[in-house]
């Protein structure tokens, strides 16, 4: 039987239409079962629907994180899923959710993790002024952006970017590096444990 995903989105869903084409192409192992949001207005939904995936969405805002969860995780149950991946998903997960699915949480962060957790990460970095940022894609843990690194990738940025131009090259080398790191890992190349520079 293959393995079962779900994606889970906060907005537009690119990294997750990414991984949705990997998937339907055969390029990743197992199938996308759902895709699921704690924003009823994330364009992500309709994108996903197009390809034919199921999708739910949950208001966070007005639920609260426990009730989100509760109703989250039955869902995940109710379609036999096995692992989550967090595709631009905005909200922290508690400890006790992520316990259920340890080892099984995978979230790709745009910052070369430990540098700049936390939300606003491309924005964090070119105001700061650091001459290289970057992505990072990781096991989710209690910690907020924390986790087993499962891979990074470099990005330098270039002297009078834009903050515009740096959130376009970070999200087109995501959508490069998540999925084979995904691939990797399914394959065993990567374990849970081991920490690995590039793909």
């Amino acid at each position: 039987m293959k393995p079962r995903f779900a994606i889970l989105i906060s907005g537009k869903g690119t990294n997750m239409l990414a991984l949705i084409r990997c998937f339907s192409e055969g390029v990743l192992p197992g199938e996308v079962a759902l895709v699921a949001t704690d924003n009823p207005d994330a364009p992500g939904l309709k994108k996903a629907s197009e390809f034919g995936v199921e999708t739910f969405a949950f208001p966070y805002r007005s639920m609260g994180r426990e009730s989100f969860e509760t109703a989250l995780r039955a869902c995940l149950t109710a379609h036999e899923v096995e692992w989550i991946l967090l595709a631009g998903f905005m909200k922290i997960l508690s400890p006790e959710f992520v316990s259920a699915y340890s080892g099984r949480i995978v979230n790709i962060h745009p910052s070369l993790l430990p540098a700049f957790p936390g939300l606003d990460a491309i924005g964090q970095a070119w105001r700061y002024g650091v001459k290289i940022t970057g992505v990072t894609v990781h096991l989710v843990d209690e910690q907020v952006d924390h986790g087993t690194i499962l891979a990074q990738r470099a990005l330098r940025i270039r002297e009078g970017e834009t903050l515009e131009s740096l959130e376009a090259r970070i999200h087109e080398l995501e959508h490069r590096l998540y999925w084979r790191t995904l691939r990797d890992l399914f394959k065993k190349k990567i374990g849970t444990s081991e920490r690995r520079s590039g793909a």
